[in-house]
C-alpha cells in the first residue's frame, strides 16, 4: 500500500504516517502524470476533504489502472491515532 500525503511540505516534515510520500496538493496533478502508481493507494490530507478530490483525480487518470484501489484517509490527520514519523 502506498500512502500519499498531500499536505504542505512543512506539515509533512512535522509528522507523517511512516513511509508516506509527500506530494503537496498544488503539485498533485503533475505528479499523477509523472509516476507509476501501485495497486493500493491511500491519500491523506488534514481533514479528509482534499484527499477525496485527489483520490478521484487518481482514479480517473490513465496512469492508474483498473486494478488500482484508491482510498482517502477518513477524517485525515485530525483522526489519525497511529504513530507519526518526522522528516
Amino acid at each position: 500500500m502506498d500512502v500519499v500525503d498531500i499536505r504542505p511540505a512543512a506539515a509533512y516534515e512535522a509528522g507523517h504516517i511512516p513511509d508516506a510520500e509527500n506530494v503537496p496538493f498544488p503539485e498533485f496533478t503533475s505528479a499523477v502524470e509523472e509516476r507509476d502508481w501501485g495497486s493500493d493507494i491511500v491519500v491523506a490530507c488534514p481533514v479528509g476533504q482534499s484527499s477525496i478530490q485527489a483520490g478521484r483525480l487518481l482514479e480517473s487518470h490513465e496512469n492508474v489502472g483498473p486494478e488500482t484501489t484508491v482510498a482517502s484517509l477518513d477524517g485525515g490527520y485530525e483522526e489519525w491515532d497511529g504513530d507519526l514519523e518526522e522528516a
